[in-house]
């Protein structure tokens, strides 16, 4: 979409592959930002005020200068396709894809039964392959299932929020819920755990069900749509560049390792390799996350993954002794480092200087 909205590259052919055609809502992207992105026109719905809530804390704060901003899955894969469309130098394959063999001319992909022959392509890759197992590694994952709701009575309020509620039982780990309303009478309702292991499928409904009742005291509603995902959240370091294919997404290591927030990172990354192909720079000089983040990111890791402090205290006396605008800015790796170190004080301090230099 940067590519087409340049115009810098309309002699070009471009080949998307994709496993399957994207035509359902099978999921939704949230995140932050002070000013009109590049996909503002398919915003479903933004909140200037948000909430956090624990048994031991809570708080509602407006987040100006940011919104806190939720695209639809089906309203991004309609918008973007509905373009790319219109430009025949764009030919989508749908197909599983298989190993391929890289040369110094190029590659060849195989798609089911097909091989494809690409002679000096450059090459983007969103797959993440994360079996083979790197010394020192450390992974989580985070998995949520959410349900938008529509209740007979008006209960929430479509100004604020929900984005941590960690008043739900803590029995299998980091776990939260978030509730992002629509209306007085439907919202988006969010069950979010940061564990090992996932639950059986059945149990996110139990834990759902739960949490209407017993915390929204929710009892009358139906079920309108459905998602559920997996995020990886690891201190493997993705290379961007590797054989000759370039990685992007989680695959090129724009998954938030200490909370999985992945989708503005990528509009980042996304921007960076557009306006350096329209440059004709080298991608190699691309810049990686820089590193103090990834520390950060990989020693908040390492305490979750040894539950050397419930998640739950971490993140109550985050929001609790710091400016929410701040903290946003800190998990959007936008933050100065003075900004981060009094972000870091406020933390235990014995656990997490154990992790620092565990992590050194």
């Amino acid at each position: 979409m940067r590519m087409i909205r340049s115009g810098k590259f309309a002699d070009k052919k471009i080949l998307l592959i994709d496993k399957e055609q994207k035509n359902k809502n099978d999921r939704t992207w949230c995140f932050w930002e002070t000013h009109p992105g590049f996909f503002e026109d398919i915003v479903y719905k933004k909140w200037d005020t948000i909430s956090f809530l624990s048994d031991d804390f809570s708080t509602t704060t407006n987040i100006n200068p940011y919104q806190y901003k939720m695209i639809r899955g089906i309203d991004f894969y309609n918008y973007c396709f509905d373009e790319i469309k219109k430009h025949p130098g764009i030919e989508i394959l749908n197909g599983s894809l298989s190993a391929g063999n890289f040369y110094k001319e190029g590659v060849t992909i195989n798609v089911d039964d097909q091989t494809l022959y690409l002679d000096s392509t450059t090459v983007f890759n969103s797959i993440t392959n994360l079996e083979n197992k790197q010394a020192g590694e450390i992974k989580l994952l985070q998995h949520f299932k959410g349900w938008v709701v529509e209740s007979a009575k008006p209960l929430f309020d479509p100004g604020i929020a929900s984005i941590m509620d960690f008043r739900v039982h803590q029995g299998h780990g980091t776990t939260f819920a978030y509730v992002l309303p629509f209306s007085e009478t439907k919202a988006l309702v969010e069950y979010t755990l940061f564990t090992k292991t996932l639950l059986e499928y059945q149990q996110y409904d139990v834990e759902l069900k739960k949490y209407l009742s017993e915390i929204l005291k929710l009892e009358e509603y139906i079920v309108l749509d459905t998602e559920f995902g997996v995020i990886p959240m690891t201190n493997r370091k993705f290379e961007f560049q590797n054989n000759g294919v370039f990685n992007i997404g989680t695959a090129g290591g724009q998954t938030k390792a200490s909370s999985g927030y992945t989708f503005q990172f990528i509009q980042k990354q996304s921007q960076i390799i557009v306006d350096s192909l329209i440059k004709g720079g080298s991608l190699r000089q691309i810049p990686s996350t820089p590193k103090r983040f990834r520390f950060y990111d990989n020693t908040l890791l390492d305490i979750l993954y040894q539950s050397k402090l419930p998640g739950k205290d971490i993140f109550s006396r985050m929001f609790a002794r710091n400016d929410a605008v701040q903290v946003l800015k800190f998990l959007d790796n936008e933050s100065t480092l003075i900004e981060e170190l009094k972000i870091i004080s406020t933390l235990p301090t014995f656990p997490f200087l154990k992790a620092a230099i565990k992590q050194f």
